[in-house]
């Protein structure tokens, strides 16, 4: 059986998402541990912080952290990339306190100044966050779709950050579909996704991956496009996600769904698109 989910909501207080990812009928959920369209947050309240652990040791649910959508560890302006390493940290410690094994980052865009400058200021963002944050939680790097100026669209970009990252056992992969469909990779079929996983082995190993981001797309392959689309809706379709859900490697890890909510199809829809065709 898969392990799948879909991103939660932590509106009204953190531990409720952990309600609502059972209410769903997840196996695995992920949330934002703060307000993601603003730099400030609040510290997290010790007595939610015990609510949420309760829950999730009652549940026995898999939680995953996003980083906030403002963060560019890549950015060359100075103002930016200080607040973004300092929301990395920051993130890391929640995790910590929250019990939150990984946490899942975009590498993020250089903004025309260049891909070697870029990835080299996401190496040294990572490197400064797990030193000043500690702590067990495994900060996952995520593909991203190919668009102009993005950090980490091919497998050989994610290989220099982890090249460059001192604490390796603090650092895995996150293998998003969509992006990694957008970008090119083909994952439609059983070929393609034999050569795209052997791609990614070589590059950057598959004892690497933690956690696939399971999204359609509502760009073809190579469209640079970041939309995602509802399970089997989308380009990749129906057969391309029994084929990619028949694969043990992907059938092995958490999968999360950051899917539309829609007249179309709901979260525990998409859940259950995911169940069938994985049977």
């Amino acid at each position: 059986m898969v392990k799948i989910g879909v991103h939660v909501s932590i509106a009204g207080s953190l531990d409720l998402a952990v309600d609502r990812a059972k209410d769903a009928g997840c196996d695995v959920f992920q949330m934002f541990s703060r307000n993601p369209r603003g730099w400030g947050y609040q510290p997290v309240d010790p007595s939610v912080a015990e609510a949420f652990l309760s829950k999730i040791k009652t549940t026995g649910l898999l939680p995953v952290d996003h980083m906030p959508y403002l963060p560019n560890l890549a950015s060359p302006k100075p103002e930016i990339y200080e607040k973004s390493v300092a929301t990395l940290t920051a993130e890391l410690e929640r995790c910590e306190i929250l019990g939150i094994p990984y946490l899942v980052t975009h590498l993020g865009h250089h903004l025309g100044e260049g891909m070697a400058g870029g990835r080299s200021r996401v190496i040294q963002a990572i490197n400064t966050a797990l030193a000043n944050a500690g702590g067990s939680t495994m900060l996952l790097l995520e593909n991203t779709a190919g668009e102009k100026n993005s950090v980490g669209s091919s497998f050989e970009h994610i290989r220099g950050i982890l090249d460059g990252v001192e604490g390796k056992e603090r650092v895995g992969i996150c293998f998003d579909t969509c992006h990694a469909f957008a970008a090119g990779y083909e994952l439609r079929t059983e070929e393609g996704i034999t050569e795209t996983l052997g791609q990614l082995d070589e590059a950057v190993g598959l004892d690497n991956l933690r956690l696939i981001h399971l999204n359609d797309t509502k760009g073809d392959r190579g469209s640079g496009l970041d939309r995602h689309e509802h399970i089997g809706l989308g380009f990749i379709g129906e057969e391309g996600f029994r084929q990619i859900l028949h694969n043990r490697v992907f059938s092995r890890l958490p999968l999360v769904c950051e899917t539309p909510v829609d007249e179309r199809r709901d979260d525990r829809g998409n859940i259950g698109k995911v169940r069938e065709l994985a049977r």
